[in-house]
Order: structure tokens, then sequence, then C-alpha cells
């Protein structure tokens, strides 16, 4: 099965457009286009969002460790 030939192709977009009708098909291939778009920016923000670690569990951890760091020192000026 190779590529389909210039009459295979003719033979499919006449049985699109008796499917949809002429009318349909700019705004079929408008939704088709827009949602191409939306799924390579939804990759890309996950791209993004995987390279860069959460600000807020990176200041949880800082906080946390800040607070064991004064509990040690507390405890060993008690000592």
């Amino acid at each position: 099965m190779g590529m389909p030939s210039m009459p295979e192709l003719l033979i499919v977009l006449a049985i699109v457009v008796l499917l949809f009708g002429a009318k349909k098909i700019p705004d079929l291939a408008k939704g088709m286009g827009k949602g191409i778009k939306d799924f390579k920016k939804a990759i890309k923000e996950d791209e993004i969002a995987d390279a860069t670690p959460p600000t807020k569990e990176i200041e949880k951890q800082a906080s946390s460790a800040t607070t064991e760091t004064k509990a040690t020192e507390t405890k060993s000026e008690n000592a």
C-alpha cells in the first residue's frame, strides 16, 4: 500500500463534499487547524512546566529546612 494516486484522492474529496457539503468544509478545516494549534500549545506548556520546578514546592522545602535548623540550634543552646 503506497501513496494514494490522484484519482483516488479525487474520489475521497468527492465523498467528503457529498457527506458534509461544500459550505461545511471550510468550517471543518478551521476546526481541525484550531485543534492542532491547541494541541501544540498544550504540549509546549507541558514541556515548560516539566523544565521549571514548581516554586511553591521549593519554598516549602526551604521553609521546612530553615525550621529544622532553628529547632536544632535551640536544642543545642538548651543542652
